[in-house]
């Protein structure tokens, strides 16, 4: 959960097409949304030459990944049948109907609800609430992208030094908030945030409390 520089992936971007190097971005966890944008590739103005999604796409009610390219890739395995240009690869549960008919439909509410709009404010609420967890002395770092966080716990902040694995810091604090009805994830010693984008602000008000007390109850002051 350590994001990117700023301008890191324009210049990869750059890079590439000076090179003549294809570029493949991987959306599946940050594309419709996640970070902010529909995309986080937008952000920088990335055109890749490959984008692979998933997960968003249906927001989450059915398995579907989709890979996208450019009308140059594609066209590359256009030709008559004896040039062998076509991509015979193809997979046992391709375009699932029901995927696809969800997915068309999620598509079509985050046109209808202005839905990356609605969420800039609930992104600015969320930056907000997490400046608090910086009291927590076991804190190390929090890092949020849009609608994604991660908050670092750490043994000593001044030195950043770790928590031993055995101590499985992260996991109790998962299982405190799951007291408290709330269901979160650890990444070793980070809590991990990546909350639905439909979520009500006092929803998201009450994720935030439970995972700032769950922290402090298994790491102290």
């Amino acid at each position: 959960m350590i994001t990117q520089p700023e301008g890191y992936l324009s210049s990869i971007w750059k890079s590439t097409k000076k090179h003549g190097i294809l570029l493949i971005v991987d959306e599946v966890a940050t594309g419709f949304g996640r970070t902010g944008s529909m995309f986080a590739c937008e952000k920088e103005h990335v055109q890749p030459d490959f984008m692979c999604i998933a997960k968003g796409i249906t927001g989450g009610y059915l398995p579907l990944a989709a890979t996208l390219t450019t009308d140059e890739v594609f066209n590359g395995f256009l030709g008559r049948f004896d040039e062998f240009k076509t991509f015979f690869h193809g997979h046992t549960y391709t375009g699932n109907p029901l995927a696809c008919a969800v997915a068309i439909e999620n598509i079509e509410l985050f046109r209808k609800e202005d839905t990356i709009k609605r969420l800039k404010k609930k992104i600015s609420l969320l930056h907000k609430e997490l400046q608090r967890f910086y009291d927590l002395p076991h804190v190390g770092e929090v890092r949020q992208e849009g609608f994604v966080v991660g908050i670092e716990l750490v043994k000593n902040r001044r030195t950043k030094s770790i928590y031993p694995p055995e101590e499985k810091i992260g996991h109790r604090v998962i299982l405190e908030a799951c007291k408290r009805g709330v269901i979160i994830r650890p990444l070793g010693d980070v809590i991990v945030l990546m909350p639905p984008l439909a979520i009500e602000e006092t929803t998201l008000k009450e994720l935030i409390n439970v995972t700032y007390e769950s922290i402090e109850i298994v790491t102290g002051r």
